[in-house]
């Protein structure tokens, strides 16, 4: 008996060791772990998931920088303008999983319980991808290196930008059998670079295949909006994440999401203009369906209360966001 007891405890030390204390929340053990190694680098129904698991399953998730290895730690300048990028390059993705239950016009719920940083990332601005690049000729790299203490990244001896890591590529399989490229946002979600995708927050993703087949990657250890030079802090990371089936939900053509705070939604275009307005018709028909307001009411109240944000500009793609504060709300129809 007390040899099973010693062994209990053992694993009990050993799951609260790679488990987070969401405040308010019981400890989050993981069911499954996905180890480097299994990454891939497109998003298409066609690609094996790397694990099946059940709905309602807890992940944790060890992701690569999002060169791949093709940058390193302390690189120079000089040693960042040889790098010779592959012409079908593609984001490290950890995954795809095949979620129990899933199916197309289902939508899946992945909770993001920690996102934790390991110890380095870079930033870069290149005349490839900038938003400014006609105006920037030459490449140029910042490498970081953080301590299990840190707090911030120091940008410059004089300049420290906190730390808030986020998933820049986040999504399912999109229904198709094209290899199609991880750079652009999409109905899937994909490339999203949206900084505030951020632990404790829930995004919701319209299911197109079978099991869903969800991706994670491109981890990103801080960001403005916009993403204007074409990279964030890029960094490895660690990522404890849970999946739910949403049977009968309502129907969301492209990817939501929510905080205790905020209730938001996504929208991808071409030009910003279009993503804009694609963003606010999302948020007009969330407050008609969900919170019972008419379209006119609705429509009134994203000018009154509701923010777009600029997510991201560089991926081809645009994506735009809007938030609404849920403490407006005096009584909620959904706890």
């Amino acid at each position: 008996m007390k040899i099973i007891i010693v062994v209990l405890v053992l694993l009990q030390f050993c799951a609260c060791a790679r488990s987070h204390e969401v405040p308010g929340s019981a400890v989050v053990v993981p069911d499954i772990v996905i180890a480097r190694g299994q990454e891939h680098y497109a998003f298409s129904r066609t690609i094996p998931p790397v694990v099946r698991v059940r709905n309602g399953a807890i992940i944790e998730a060890h992701t690569q920088e999002a060169s791949d290895g093709l940058i390193n730690p302390g690189m120079t300048d000089e040693e960042y303008s040889h790098i010779v990028w592959p012409e079908d390059f593609g984001h490290p993705l950890a995954g795809p999983v095949y979620v129990e239950g899933a199916e197309p016009g289902d939508v899946l719920a992945v909770k993001l319980h920690q996102i934790e940083l390991e110890d380095w990332g870079w930033t870069a601005t290149d005349p490839s991808f900038a938003y400014l690049a006609d105006e920037f000729g030459e490449a140029h790299l910042k490498t970081y290196s953080f301590s299990d203490d840190s707090k911030y990244a120091m940008f410059s001896d004089d300049i420290a930008i906190s730390f808030s890591p986020f998933p820049g590529v986040i999504g399912v399989a999109p229904d198709t059998d094209e290899m199609l490229s991880t750079i652009p946002p999409r109905a899937n979600g994909g490339n999203m670079d949206d900084p505030d995708m951020v632990e404790g927050v829930t995004v919701y993703f319209p299911v197109f295949v079978e099991g869903a087949l969800f991706s994670i990657g491109d981890t990103h250890a801080a960001q403005g909006h916009g993403e204007v030079s074409g990279s964030a802090i890029e960094a490895p990371m660690r990522i404890i994440y849970e999946v739910n089936v949403l049977k009968d939900w309502r129907q969301i053509s492209e990817p939501q999401y929510e905080s205790d705070d905020f209730y938001a939604v996504t929208a991808f275009a071409l030009t910003l203009d279009e993503a804009a307005k694609k963003a606010t018709r999302f948020m007009i028909d969330y407050l008609v369906e969900e919170r019972g307001l008419e379209r006119h009411d609705a429509n009134m109240l994203c000018s009154v209360a509701a923010d777009l944000k600029i997510a991201e500009v560089v991926d081809g793609n645009v994506l735009v966001s809007m938030h609404i504060p849920k403490s407006i709300f005096l009584e909620t129809r959904h706890p």
